[in-house]
């Protein structure tokens, strides 16, 4: 693989790893749902 090839993928996984994360918090996942409940 190249370089800028492995550093993207990097990228992606650290994003998605830290999106999981941030799922795992219950407090995120009300803030969450409060701002989509505030669209209706």
């Amino acid at each position: 693989m190249t370089t800028p090839r492995l550093l993207l993928w990097i990228a992606v996984l650290l994003a998605l790893a830290g999106s999981v994360l941030l799922y795992l918090q219950p407090g995120f996942m009300v803030l969450l749902a409060e701002q989509v409940w505030a669209c209706f």
